[in-house]
């Protein structure tokens, strides 16, 4: 009699979770329209707050729904942004729906793990970014030129309209050589298009086949790290 003893009591604890996240969804809907649309309330499992997820924000609030919290919260002993980690899985890109057709596309080695990343050919780190992926092997990268700052998207166009796109992106990346001038049509417009409807506000901002975007550059040893991390999950 125990075990559908445990089960009952499991079931009606989850029935109390779930009427709790309604609740508190209800009320900030209604007292907070300011908000926004209100994709989903959860547990946070932190301090007793409740997670509130908007369509691009992660903010919580009290069980009552009477304290917005806008900002992050960190593990201090195990040194970690819980915030930051919880908002790269919820609002993770479906990495298989991306165009890839508006990328350029480099395999090294058996190119087994992928990472899209936008970037941008006047961008400092996303330079270093290219000197770190020298020491990456066994990756298929997609390779979204991203031109926002100015005189890039020329430089764009000239990569895009080499017969050999990825090494002229190489070759303008590491050895600052520069494209010849490109003719064709390059997507340049799709891409800003693409960027703006995944909230990019900088680059170098990369994509791991998980669908968890991160924003920013990284040294070789923590990519390294990163694809291990996309591969468990």
């Amino acid at each position: 009699m125990i075990r559908p003893f445990l089960l009952l009591f499991a079931l009606f604890s989850c029935s109390c979770a779930l009427a709790d996240e309604a609740k508190v969804k209800a009320t900030l809907e209604k007292n907070y329209p300011q908000i926004g649309k209100i994709e989903k309330v959860n547990k946070a499992n932190v301090l007793g707050l409740y997670e509130v997820i908007t369509r691009d924000q992660l903010v919580y609030t009290d069980e009552k729904a009477q304290y917005l919290i806008i900002g992050n919260i960190y593990d201090l002993k195990a040194k970690r942004n819980l915030t930051e980690e919880r908002a790269r899985k919820l609002f993770a890109v479906d990495f298989n729906s991306l165009p890839f057709e508006l990328a350029i596309k480099k395999v090294k080695g058996n190119g087994q793990r992928k990472l899209a990343y936008f970037t941008d050919p006047n961008c400092g780190y996303c330079k270093k970014l290219e000197s770190e992926l020298k020491n990456i092997d066994n990756v298929t990268l997609y390779i979204f030129i991203y031109p926002i700052f100015q005189g890039s998207e020329e430089k764009a166009k000239g990569v895009w309209c080499s017969k050999d796109q990825a090494k002229a992106w190489d070759d303008l990346m590491l050895n600052n050589a520069q494209p010849t001038a490109g003719t064709c049509d390059a997507p340049s417009a799709k891409v800003l298009e693409l960027g703006s409807k995944l909230k990019l506000t900088g680059t170098p901002a990369l994509i791991l086949a998980d669908g968890v975007l991160i924003p920013g550059y990284l040294p070789a040893p923590e990519l390294e790290k990163a694809f291990e991390e996309a591969m468990k999950r």
